[in-house]
């Protein structure tokens, strides 16, 4: 008997769907991809109008077999891939290796019974603009990757690459970095204060003091800008026999509001200063949400929308749903009326926001049912949802001034006293948006406090208790995070939402840039193959630049924009750049980085270099002496044979490891990272396991001892970097070229 056949991208999603779906219909999973350009050559015929020649992916033989068979004995077939460029280009392929004559599209924006039976109704062709421009920027990496990268092997070193956003990605951080080389600090003083609000006769037995900081503000009606220790010192001499008196006190009511839903952007971002999550582990943790989780008595259903959006608009119904929740739980006063949020220009607003998708499932319902990660970010994406839907947090903000007049000579003294009190939670009665860990460069970037003032009074007599000056050097801007680097992707306009994560580890993968304490640093070679592709590849390294080609691939999309007029325009130019770039790069010799160390054989220094598994040590004396060693990087942890250190290691292959640094005299070795912490229960070292980004801490003596202690104490991604899997990587094809 023939039935409605249904073909999702992957198989957890098509076992999600299978269960909720009424059985007429029969649901099968194409595993991601299954054509794509051919690896071992360009597969794009330039002088043919840019034409792709696609071919099977290796290993999709089965899979393409079975999907073939399936649509022999179907009624009809629906293409319910990923809504998104990249799930209407594997839509399209699909219908062309299936050899479909009528394929409906479906776009399943949530994973549930009700948004699959609408979008089945909702059926509409495949999308060929979107397909166009998923195509047009799938040829236009392959031409920059094949193109750029053998001159650099020919040139610099085998095994480098160029990519036309990861290079980008790259020379942000590098001339990060030379900003801070570059840096000199400026020295800079304040000048604080403490202030005691004399009470009257009548009121002062046995009352507390009530004192307020404040801090110097302006000298004769002019900004303070204190540079030397001799003024700082000279102004506090002033200041001692001063006379002091409230000047002004002005009182405002302020307002803050709530942020938007998430956008991947905002939620990798957010996921990494709150959670501690690299951005590869939110989207893996997000994709599990989004595909299904088994809820019992519900059935499996998705819990949130589609993870892959730029835009920040919602539902009706889920704003209705909301609403009613908030008016519930908080009271009406907490919702924040019929709120919309602004879709910012250039976002691709094809679907919502992420969100749940259902409201009503609240994190603490969903404790025994999701994994650790899960819940965690789960609660982080259901409490922006609610609290943006929420009404603004208002504040009484109060700002005092006090002139200082000293008993010689004619200067003033201003200090300015600011607190402000939460007078209406609003939002914030669920949710603060969390902030980067970014130091100010200089005197001027302050935050506002929320210092606690007494009530004060122009009448009000003050004493000043203490003046005390401080010294300050201006810092350079901080080196970026993963989540500050998508940021600042994002607002370049550099790569789309689904391609932010797999810049990040592309450039960390090639050796570019590596993270020490969270923050990138660029590699030796990562900087001198960003100054050769900015030297002779100025279009493709411009910020500029890159944001135009990506708003022009919007175009095909959104404007009906023909893309291979849209290659063509950026082929040629890039064509002249290439020869130019052949004739004129010279060999470049790569500078091995010196080290402390000395050859035990043959006594010569030894420095490191970059192969194809990463950085080493070597010996200055090669070829003669083959001496090297891996560069260890201390777990902390005690190795359980000679209470050596344990350290990271990296086999033949390149797999990540951990063993002990005294290696050979002791053969210690374990596939998952050793924690610093023994076993609560018997002292036996503990590992720590990552299945599907989730992490659980592991007695190696007894896996069932209690260690929930230790999980409770670590940091969620502190042990998710080595060996984890990457559930969704069907999709992200050859990340060489992102």
């Amino acid at each position: 008997m023939k039935k409605p056949l249904i073909i999702v991208e992957s198989p957890t999603k098509a076992r999600t769907i299978k269960k909720f779906l009424p059985p007429r219909y029969v649901v099968k999973a194409s595993v991601g991809h299954v054509r794509d350009l051919p690896k071992s050559t360009l597969g794009v015929d330039v002088e043919n109008g840019f034409e792709p020649r696609y071919l099977t992916i290796k290993g999709k033989g089965d899979v393409i077999k079975e999907l073939k068979a399936a649509v022999k004995s179907a009624t009809e077939v629906y293409l319910a891939t990923d809504p998104d460029r990249e799930g209407e280009a594997i839509a399209w392929h699909l219908a062309e290796i299936l050899k479909l004559p009528n394929p409906k599209r479906i776009e399943l924006h949530e994973i549930t019974k009700e948004a699959a039976l609408h979008a089945i109704e909702d059926a509409h062709e495949i999308d060929m603009p979107r397909v166009n421009a998923q195509q047009a920027r799938r040829i236009l990496d392959r031409l920059v990757g094949y193109k750029i990268s053998p001159l650099l092997w020919a040139k610099v070193r085998g095994g480098l690459s160029a990519g036309r956003v990861q290079s980008v990605a790259v020379k942000l951080i590098v001339d990060r970095e030379r900003e801070i080389l570059a840096f000199e600090p400026r020295e800079y003083w304040t000048v604080g204060a403490v202030f005691e609000k004399l009470m009257a006769a009548s009121l002062e037995r046995d009352a507390a003091p009530v004192t307020f900081p404040a801090e110097l503000f302006e000298i004769n009606g002019a900004k303070l800008d204190v540079t030397s220790v001799a003024q700082a010192d000279q102004i506090v001499a002033d200041l001692a026999d001063a006379a002091y008196a409230i000047a002004s006190v002005k009182q405002r009511e302020t307002r803050r509001n709530a942020a938007a839903p998430f956008t991947t952007s905002t939620i990798q971002q957010e996921a990494s200063r709150k959670l501690k999550f690299r951005v590869r582990k939110t989207m893996q943790t997000a994709q599990a949400l989004y595909e299904g989780v088994d809820l019992g008595s519900e059935g499996t259903q998705g819990l949130i929308t589609y993870m892959r959006t730029d835009s920040t608009r919602i539902s009706e119904s889920a704003r209705d749903a909301a609403k009613a929740f908030i008016d519930e739980t908080y009271g009406p006063e907490f919702h924040g009326g019929q709120k919309a949020f602004k879709v910012k220009e250039g976002a691709q607003d094809a679907h919502e926001a992420i969100r749940p998708t259902s409201v009503s499932r609240t994190p603490a319902s969903m404790a025994k049912i999701l994994k650790r990660d899960e819940l965690r970010l789960y609660q982080l994406i259901w409490e922006r949802f609610v609290a943006s839907q929420m009404a603004p947090a208002v504040y009484d903000q109060t700002s005092v001034d006090i002139s200082a007049k000293p008993a010689r000579g004619t200067a003033t003294y201003t200090f300015r006293a600011t607190g402000s009190v939460l007078k209406f939670a609003g939002f914030t009665a669920i949710y603060e948006e969390g902030k980067d860990d970014e130091a100010p460069a200089n005197p001027d970037a302050k935050t506002k406090g929320r210092v606690m003032l007494p009530a004060l009074s122009t009448e009000d007599a003050i004493e000043k208790q203490a003046i005390e000056p401080k010294q300050h050097f201006t810092e350079p801007p901080p080196r970026f995070t993963e989540a500050t680097l998508v940021k600042s992707l994002e607002e370049n306009g550099i790569g789309r939402p689904s391609t932010y994560s797999s810049i990040v580890e592309t450039i960390q993968a090639r050796q570019y840039v590596e993270q020490l304490d969270r923050r990138f640093h660029p590699t030796e070679i990562g900087m001198q193959v960003n100054d050769l592709l900015a030297e002779h590849f100025k279009d493709i390294m411009d910020l500029k630049y890159t944001a135009k080609m990506e708003s022009e691939l919007d175009g095909v999309e959104e404007n009906g924009m023909d893309w291979r007029v849209v290659l063509g325009q950026f082929y040629t130019p890039f064509v002249h750049d290439l020869d130019e770039a052949e004739k004129k790069l010279p060999k470049v010799e790569l500078k091995d980085e010196p080290t402390d160390e000395i050859c035990p054989k043959c006594a010569k220094e030894m420095v490191i270099k970059t192969g194809r598994f990463g950085r080493f040590i070597s010996c200055t004396g090669y070829p003669e002496c083959k001496t090297t060693k891996p560069i260890l990087k201390d777990t902390g942890a005690i190795c359980p044979k000679d209470a050596g250190m344990v350290v990271e290691r990296k086999s033949k292959r390149g797999r990540t490891f951990f063993g002990c640094a005294n290696y050979p005299a002791c053969d210690f070795v374990s596939w998952d990272r050793v924690i610093p912490e023994p076993c609560p229960e018997c002292g036996s070292y503990v590992v720590a396991k990552s299945k599907r980004g989730v992490l659980s801490f592991v007695c190696s003596k007894d896996k069932e001892h209690d260690t929930s202690a230790i999980g409770l104490a670590k940091e969620a991604e502190e042990s998710t970097d080595g060996n984890e899997s990457l559930t969704a990587s069907e999709r992200e094809i050859e990340p060489l070229e992102v």
